[in-house]
């Protein structure tokens, strides 16, 4: 039995993961309402919105002739940093931006920093990082908050706290203020806003993402519905935005087109509640805003996937629609997959930065059923790349058992062979075909049990079509 407390840490465990996900009775709970509240309001959006696929169509456009000149963009965006005053820092994997974010701030003897949420920021494990340099991370987003103070990890890339239940939540944020707070969403929120506007004015730094980064401006973009990506930026007197490289556009027009899709397909909303464009630290004239701007831009993997034949999974902004209507997620949450980033996008991201030797089922977590390319704001091809990282997968020695080798080779040999195929689909009729009359094969033998242990198989009917054409046609 696992050890592991999925909710908590990261993990390559995923069967044994969903496995006690598909008995959770609470998080089944969580889950059964995502289809009819972020599924929903993503799926009105677009049927609301006219234009909405050829803004995809742009959006999808401006993704990929970005990334065909990625180092260029890059090279605009540092110079454009710079001529605002601020600092442009480059980090190879997560240790390198771990490493640059903590010297700063050590340098500067920050001891407390309030951060708005930030999925990169999960991906290199900052806050581990900033708690063993004894500085204190406060993530001020309200779902990362609840989720900070139960210690455990983001399920959801827009809803991180979506598998807990209002108990939970109560119970958490009461623990917090020492005292057993009313049990109602606004009383709780009303909590939560004091007790985060103290840690705004107390920080000695602030740190965010970025959902763009502009190269022709400099602009970091920070999109939020709770305001507090916008305190963050503008409170501190230090500020630093770490994003993946991807994250940057070209030019500041093309930023109206990326907010339409993004806030339809994260919320359902024509436009999230804020906005914020930092634009280096403040200017001598300006009342707010940090004296010191950092921008750390994080490999850590993105340019080797770059070259490769899956470069299209660098179209993602993020938004979680995928997640919404996948049928996996949607009975197994987030953590399941073991890595910071979930769902379909995640079973295609997590292999492609953690290795697809470790996390070898994510790319079969899918039904293939295409609910995710459908909802994508920038219509990435998920299924086609998992099937491309599942071929991938079957050419490496020792990843297959040898009865699922046999029987794939056989089939193989078969579709190559009309007399071979006619001969073993003439002897499954007349023998499994005919001795099932349920029509399903309950439990299939030794290592191929894992095929029936959740689901009936469907057995060979009694009689091919073939012969069964020929009778019809002779009558």
């Amino acid at each position: 039995m696992s050890t592991t407390d999925f909710t908590r840490q990261t993990h390559h465990e995923f069967l044994t993961a969903s496995s006690q996900a598909l008995v959770d009775a609470n998080l089944q709970l969580s889950l059964a309402n995502v289809g009819d509240t972020l599924a929903k309001r993503n799926r009105e959006a677009w049927e609301t919105f006219p234009q909405s696929a050829p803004l995809r169509e742009l959006a999808r456009q401006i993704k990929d002739a970005t990334l065909a000149d990625l180092a260029g963009h890059l090279e605009t965006l540092e110079a454009s940093v710079r001529e605002r005053g601020g600092e442009v820092h480059y980090a190879g994997d997560g240790d390198d931006a771990c490493r640059i974010v903590t010297d700063i701030l050590r340098s500067r003897g920050a001891k407390r920093v309030v951060k708005s949420k930030s999925m990169t920021t999960e991906e290199i494990h900052l806050n581990d990082a900033l708690e063993a340099a004894g500085i204190e991370p406060i993530e001020t987003d309200l779902g990362e908050y609840i989720v900070q103070l139960s210690k455990q990890r983001p399920s959801h890339l827009v809803a991180p706290a979506l598998h807990l239940r209002m108990p939970e939540i109560h119970q958490l944020l009461s623990t917090d203020a020492g005292e057993t707070l009313p049990n109602t969403p606004e009383d709780l929120c009303a909590y939560a806003r004091t007790r985060l506007r103290d840690a705004f004015a107390t920080a000695d730094a602030g740190i965010t993402g970025a959902n763009f980064a502009v190269a022709e401006t400099g602009t970091i973009v920070l999109i939020s519905n709770e305001g507090n990506a916008r305190l963050t930026v503008t409170m501190p007197k230090l500020h630093i935005a770490i994003l993946g490289i991807e994250k940057v556009i070209p030019k500041l027009a093309d930023l109206p087109i990326f907010l339409k899709v993004l806030a339809r397909a994260a919320t359902g909303q024509k436009l999230s509640i804020y906005t914020t464009l930092a634009n280096g630290p403040r200017k001598p004239d300006e009342l707010e805003g940090p004296d010191e701007f950092h921008v750390v831009l994080l490999d850590n993997g993105r340019t080797r996937i770059l070259e490769g034949p899956l470069r299209e999974s660098l179209f993602c902004i993020r938004c979680g629609a995928c997640l919404n209507v996948c049928p996996i997620y949607r009975n197994i949450g987030g953590h399941a997959y073991g890595g910071t980033y979930s769902g379909p996008i995640g079973a295609v991201l997590t292999p492609l930065y953690d290795g697809l030797t470790n996390n070898r089922h994510l790319p079969h977590a899918s039904s293939l059923c295409g609910a995710c390319q459908a909802a994508c704001p920038v219509k990435i091809a998920i299924p086609e790349m998992l099937i491309q990282l599942r071929d991938q997968l079957h050419k490496e020695p020792g990843e297959m058992h040898w009865a699922e080798a046999q029987a794939y080779g056989l089939w193989a040999r078969s579709m190559r062979s009309p007399r071979l195929y006619r001969f073993l689909t003439w002897l499954a009729t007349r023998t499994v075909g005919r001795v099932l009359p349920s029509g399903w094969l309950k439990k299939l033998p030794g290592p191929l049990h894992g095929w029936t242990k959740n689901r009936d198989f469907p057995a060979p009917a009694r009689e091919r079509f073939r012969d069964w054409w020929s009778r019809e046609g002779m009558e």
